[in-house]
């Protein structure tokens, strides 16, 4: 009964979330092209364009973008296509099919990350998932692209990047504590068997919010990752969540790398009313409770009165 009950909670905020995001629609087309802006880049799918509207449109409010790039996973109509056009002028819209390799799995955002290690090689690009919502100043993530240093959002508190050796002894130990087949958690508790791993760093970190340096990706190097962690973990690297470990693999050795403070930025599950700037509405939470509704009604509205369409509040 509880889960039937959950399940009508969600679709109900769900839906009153869409009647508030679809307010971004009347606000004006971005402003791009800044120079030594980031490219933002983002896998889209149909279901989430007012979501994604909302989560560009806060972030570009905070930091310059040079250029806008979406993965179309192939979901999107003529009519997502004229929105994006009329929103985000010069937007580059990238075909799934394009970006595949033989020594990677086939979907489970592969294809974002290989498209993301192509634009690296001229640009700064941050990846930004459409369910991210961006509520205040992000200081530290435009300091970081001034200086082309890569980051990720964290998972706890205080994170660091830590020695692959380190991480991986954490991992064997969640395991034996929480048995699950899991990808990350199984590759995690794997990496011993990786080839020089011990001269290797890792964080578990989030491919949802990410900065990569330009040079910062290369195809040949995550061709090689994922050939050689496939033939220690098996079939489970071809299952959802792959592309993350990889994402952090590659973020976690990038030279200068660093993880975003917890929780200025986070996921839903630990926002701060007053610290949290940035939040990852991952599926888990996303339409748990009012909060995404909430935030996204705050938003919206800002950016309208930013626009001259609403009055400021006295």
């Amino acid at each position: 009964m509880k889960n039937l009950i959950d399940q009508v909670a969600r679709k109900f905020n769900r839906a009153r979330f869409l009647n508030v995001a679809s307010k971004i629609l009347a606000t004006p087309p971005l402003a791009l092209g800044h120079d030594n802006g980031a490219v933002v880049a983002t896998m889209l799918q149909h279901k989430d364009m007012l979501m994604y509207l909302l989560a560009l449109k806060s972030f570009a409010r905070w930091i310059p973008v040079s250029r806008v790039v979406v993965v179309n996973d192939g979901s999107l109509g003529s009519e997502d296509l004229r929105i994006l056009a009329a929103h985000v002028p010069g937007i580059k819209l990238l075909a799934l099919e394009k970006f595949r390799s033989d020594q990677c799995p086939v979907g489970g955002c592969w294809e974002r990350l290989l498209a993301i290690t192509e634009l690296t090689r001229e640009a700064y690009v941050i990846q930004l998932d459409a369910d991210t919502l961006t509520l205040g100043d992000l200081a530290e993530v435009r300091e970081h692209v001034q200086v082309a240093r890569p980051f990720t959002i964290a998972t706890w508190d205080k994170q660091e990047i830590e020695p692959m050796a380190m991480a991986t002894e954490s991992a064997k130990e969640s395991l034996s504590r929480h048995p699950n087949k899991h990808v990350q958690l199984v590759t995690e508790a794997s990496f011993a068997q990786l080839t020089d791993y011990q001269n290797l760093n890792y964080v578990r970190g989030c491919a949802g919010f990410m900065g990569f340096a330009s040079g910062s990706l290369d195809r040949r190097i995550i061709e090689c990752f994922s050939k050689e962690i496939r033939s220690i973990v098996g079939p489970v690297w071809e299952t959802w969540g792959s592309e993350q470990v990889m994402a952090n693999i590659m973020l976690a050795n990038a030279p200068d790398a660093v993880v975003l403070p917890h929780p200025r930025y986070c996921d839903c599950n630990r926002i701060l009313e007053k610290e949290t700037k940035f939040v990852h509405f991952i599926g888990s939470c996303r339409f748990s409770d009012k909060t995404y509704i909430r935030m996204a009604q705050k938003v919206t509205t800002d950016l309208l009165i930013i626009a001259g369409y609403l009055p400021k509040s006295p």
